[in-house]
């Protein structure tokens, strides 16, 4: 039986047990007020209230993305996303950088949006860049930073363009790898081999409802466990030492990076999160939790792992925050 046969056997069993983990939380957390001496301690109490609100968060974005996906691999007629993008390798990473412009999910549902770009025939090195500038360089990212901070000290400037440049940096570096299929989890490289037959409307229809079973077995539990390890952090890490860092320009902007790393705000909305922050911390400060935790976060890197590997991960981390430390500390400079 090939891996791909076992996986289909596996899914039910999989998606099953996430749907009563996900149910348990949500008793436990509606029924303790009412278990009297039985209550859950405060800690414990905050780290589910933390994660339950990222899942809801983010949850309707992630469907939103594997529909798009299931869309982009399925019913989009074949060479439609590549036939009017420029032969130009950087220029044609230029400009789907932008293609965020067209898809209004914030970081978690690009996921498996561009899972499904590769299998249409993108680049990985493509891939990842639209990855990584698609949560910063979209409709609803750009209008909610504008209506928090307007053009004040150039923080929405600084995140649109800044989102653009690390973007397209990473997906330079990763075209001259010698093998980017590499960059891959084995276990989605073999996804991208299966062949895919979809001339009938009903092979379409049965195609994309086994698409979203797979992605939602796939993507769900690393969201589920993302959500919760930044909830812990959360709960266990004191706020009042990030808090004092505020005013220091290099410390401003590390703080608010580290912040924004474990929070994992949604990056349609993250800018009124860190809106009441703006007159403790230095704008470089803001401008570098605008960037990075739109890109990384404990919840989008467990999210990441389903499709690239660990050591991919962690190169990308450490590009996107140095760049995104070196615009914020460019902001306090110039402010």
């Amino acid at each position: 039986m090939s891996e791909q046969q076992v996986a289909a056997r596996r899914w039910p069993i999989g998606v099953f047990a996430g749907v009563l983990v996900v149910g348990a939380v949500f008793a436990i957390r509606a029924f303790s007020p009412a278990l009297g001496d039985w209550n859950l301690p405060d800690r414990a109490q905050d780290t589910l209230t933390l994660a339950i609100s990222v899942i809801i968060e983010s949850v309707p974005f992630v469907l939103l993305g594997i529909l798009l996906s299931i869309v982009v691999q399925v019913w989009l007629p074949d060479g439609v996303l590549v036939r009017y993008l420029p032969k130009q390798a950087a220029l044609r990473r230029a400009c789907i950088s932008l293609l965020g412009m067209l898809f209004p999910v914030c970081e978690c549902g690009n996921v498996p949006l561009a899972r499904g770009f590769i299998v249409r025939g993108f680049t990985v090195p493509e891939s990842i860049t639209f990855l990584l500038s698609a949560p910063i360089l979209n409709p609803v990212t750009i209008i909610t930073t504008q209506q928090a901070f307007g053009w004040d000290n150039g923080i929405l400037v600084a995140r649109l363009v800044g989102g653009f440049v690390i973007a397209n940096l990473i997906g330079w570096v990763y075209s001259r790898h010698p093998d980017p299929q590499s960059l891959l989890t084995p276990s989605f490289a073999a996804s991208c081999a299966l062949p895919r037959g979809h001339e009938h409307a009903h092979r379409r229809f049965g195609e994309s409802v086994e698409i979203f079973v797979r992605e939602t077995a796939v993507i769900m539990p690393a969201l589920f466990i993302g959500s919760f390890v930044a909830a812990v952090i959360q709960v266990f890490v004191p706020r009042e030492v990030l808090l004092a860092l505020g005013g220091n320009p290099v410390w401003s902007v590390l703080a608010m990076m580290l912040l924004a790393f474990v929070v994992a705000v949604c990056s349609n909305v993250d800018a009124f999160f860190v809106l009441s922050f703006g007159s403790t911390f230095m704008p470089g400060g803001v401008t570098a939790f605008l960037t990075f935790g739109a890109m990384v976060d404990v919840k989008m890197l467990a999210l990441m792992r389903t499709t690239f590997t660990t050591r991919t991960l962690v190169q990308i981390t450490t590009v996107v925050a140095l760049m995104s430390a070196a615009i914020g500390l460019l902001v306090n400079y110039v402010a």
